[in-house]
């Protein structure tokens, strides 16, 4: 197969040499950094597994024949630990009137309410994951819309296309829905028995400063510990300073004593607290082991958004202030052409590059790609995802960039991606098979 470089050997048995990768994302090899935290080697791959990482140069006799990557940057193929694949492409049916938070919620649920049949939401799913796919996604958790006829709709889709998908995309789902409902016996019962015939172990829902804060996560934390399920929560998605449900969440955590995985996402409003008020729930987030996951793009999008106004901040959360707490933290994709976010394609190097630009994760260490791939791997569960390691798979990304400045300043669009040491077709679905979903002709 022809590739951004040109072919692959076809060989079982064959090296990448003269590759740059970053040291953060290497394990089992003995190796230096440049000064981007790229270490220059050669990459054995035997029977669709990574055999060996050498030092370039490194004498290898019998290692098969060897492709020079002229000193292109490699990666694993990345994790995306927060996206939405029920909601995505909905926008030529459901724009956001304003761009505002709101615009998005009422318009979604008009949408959700109108159009999300089994057949329409497992369309847009797939669509999504062939886009991730190739774009060089080994997995993603799915944020699942669960509230009323939708929790019977959506979950069974997604099991099957989690059986579909397996061998190429590691798929999982988490619930989503107002924390006011965990106060709904019926309603918890009716999400939980779903997660647990269709989930992955995952529970979670959307956190607002209502008075019952404290006793509706403690019915969450209750109900994971009594099923064994992590947690993965959206938390203070606005600008307000007074919107402090991250710490409710750590406080209930280290109540409930809570031992497994807890991810946080959006927590912009951290970002716009007092620096007393942000240093003490940091270090309570960091207590209760909590991960946080920041969405670039999409908060970029929506926060701060007044008509006729220039928007005053970025919208993200103090993600340097938690990862230098110890905290780990990650960047992920979240919307996806629908009215959170008007655009987007479930590409992580687009994430990991938007990122970049947007929370400055330059000039900070050499480790930020961790976000896209090692990180959002463990706290999915998936530690053998986001990194290259002898006898891991050879799921890979190869671009022509040979550092940092090189690789951001361009889409990568012409990268390979390698799954089990096999290039795949990185064609993408034309927008255009969503048509009939969309009501359009033309």
């Amino acid at each position: 197969m022809t590739t951004g470089f040109a072919a692959i050997p076809a060989a079982s048995v064959y090296r990448l040499t003269n590759a740059r990768s970053p040291l953060c994302l290497i394990e089992g090899a003995d190796l230096a950094a440049d000064r981007d935290g790229l270490a220059l080697v050669d990459l054995g791959i035997a029977d669709g597994r990574v055999a060996s990482i050498l030092p370039a140069g490194t004498e290898t006799p019998d290692a098969g024949p060897g492709f020079d990557l002229d000193g292109g940057i490699v990666l694993p193929r990345l994790v995306d630990a927060h996206v939405h694949l029920d909601k995505g492409h909905i926008w030529p049916r459901r724009r956001n009137p304003d761009g505002t938070f709101m615009g998005a919620l009422e318009n979604v649920m008009a949408d959700r309410e109108a159009n999300w049949s089994a057949e329409d939401v497992r369309t847009r799913m797939e669509f999504g994951l062939r886009c991730a796919f190739a774009h060089g996604t080994a997995a993603l958790r799915t944020h699942i819309d669960s509230v009323g006829k939708q929790i019977g709709i959506s979950w069974p889709v997604l099991a099957e296309l989690r059986e579909k998908w397996a061998g190429r995309i590691v798929l999982q789902g988490s619930p989503l829905f107002g924390i006011q409902l965990a106060l709904d016996g019926e309603h918890m019962r009716a999400v939980t028995d779903v997660v647990k015939a269709h989930g992955d172990g995952i529970f979670g829902c959307v956190t607002y400063m209502i008075p019952e804060i404290g006793a509706a996560l403690d019915i969450v934390f209750r109900n994971a510990i009594e099923h064994g399920f992590d947690l993965d929560f959206h938390v203070d998605e606005t600008n307000d300073p007074e919107a402090r449900t991250l710490e409710h969440i750590a406080d209930a955590a280290l109540r409930h004593r809570f031992a497994g995985k807890i991810l946080a996402g959006h927590c912009c409003s951290l970002a716009v607290q007092m620096p007393e008020d942000e240093a003490r729930i940091i270090a309570k987030v960091g207590e209760a082991g909590i991960a946080v996951v920041s969405l670039p793009m999409c908060n970029m999008y929506l926060q701060d958004r007044q008509g006729g106004r220039t928007p005053r901040w970025r919208g993200v959360t103090a993600l340097h202030e938690l990862k230098a707490a110890g905290v780990p933290v990650m960047i992920a994709s979240d919307n996806t052409r629908d009215p959170f976010y008007a655009y987007g394609d479930l590409d992580l190097i687009e994430v990991l590059r938007e990122g970049t630009r947007i929370l400055q994760l330059d000039h900070s260490g050499t480790d930020w790609a961790n976000a896209v791939a090692r990180t959002p791997a463990a706290i999915m569960g998936h530690a053998g995802k986001g990194v290259i390691a002898p006898g891991r798979a050879a799921d890979l990304i190869l671009t022509r960039a040979r550092d940092w400045t090189e690789f951001f300043a361009r889409p990568q669009a012409d990268r390979t991606v390698l799954v089990d040491g096999k290039p795949i077709d990185r064609a993408l679905p034309d927008h255009r098979e969503l048509d009939h979903l969309m009501g359009r002709s033309v």
